[in-house]
């Protein structure tokens, strides 16, 4: 399939999308879209919903974010989405980008991460201009490694480039309570996991104290997967508790766009 790009419901020009070489300022959620649904719909529509008041200063109508998103899919079934929300230079309100791409897969081998100091301005927000990101992520990938894993001072853990980390200590999962996007996929999890009889709580986590975890794994709209190494560390993989983990996020219900 080829990319689509929507903006406000109409194909994308050329002048519309030069706005974004001049200014990188906005929000958006990415989601992957299999038979026309999505997994935690309200979740996205809500974290929209804050961004643009945040941001911008009003809220998005969710009937209309999943109007946009119908639109712009057209008759693909199975696609990759990322709505923008964006406010164009000497326009009156705020405007709103649908793009739509090929579908992406979930990890089937455990992830390699290597550590980067570097934490998110403005964590708590999937806003634009991720350049520190992008950066640490091409360096780890270039060193042999899946992802970019985020510390701040005294190697304390808040997230990965375009994941979320998760720790399993054997009864429990530990999400890093350092500034960090709430990832839906991750809160998806925490909704879920109680009913297999794993809690979730937040709390610090170190990179020096990783391998005293039964698991740790990563989580984002593609899904999860284990971590099996942090620079040199080799941590250990509870394989029981992947297949738990694994088989509870693909029972969370595709909700209809």
């Amino acid at each position: 399939m080829s990319p689509r790009i929507e903006i406000d419901g109409h194909l994308a020009t050329a002048a519309e999308l030069g706005h974004f070489a001049h200014v990188n300022y906005g929000h958006f959620t990415a989601l992957q879209v299999r038979e026309g649904r999505a997994r935690g719909l309200d979740l996205h529509l809500a974290r929209l919903d804050a961004a643009q008041r945040e941001l911008f200063g009003g809220g998005l109508d969710p009937a209309l974010v999943r109007s946009r998103i119908r639109h712009a899919l057209g008759e693909t079934r199975d696609a990759s989405v990322r709505v923008t929300g964006f406010w164009p230079e000497g326009a009156a309100e705020p405007s709103l980008l649908v793009s739509v791409r090929p579908p992406a897969d979930t990890p089937h081998s455990p992830q390699g991460l290597r550590t980067a100091p570097y934490q998110r301005p403005v964590a708590h927000v999937k806003h634009l201009g991720g350049f520190g990101q992008r950066y640490y992520g091409d360096l780890a990938r270039s060193a042999g490694f899946d992802e970019a894993l985020l510390v701040g001072p005294g190697g304390v853990v808040s997230e990965g480039a375009i994941t979320n980390l998760g720790c399993y200590d054997g009864t429990s999962v530990v999400w890093p309570d350092a500034p960090a996007l709430d990832g839906i996929t991750m809160l998806l999890l925490e909704r879920a996991l109680p009913g297999e009889g794993v809690p979730s709580r937040r709390g610090p986590v170190r990179v020096a104290d990783l391998t005293s975890y039964a698991s740790v794994f990563v989580t984002n709209s593609r899904g999860v997967a284990a971590v099996d190494r942090v620079d040199d560390l080799r941590l250990p993989v509870d394989q029981e508790f992947m297949k738990t983990l694994t088989r509870t996020y693909e029972s969370v219900p595709w909700d209809v766009i």
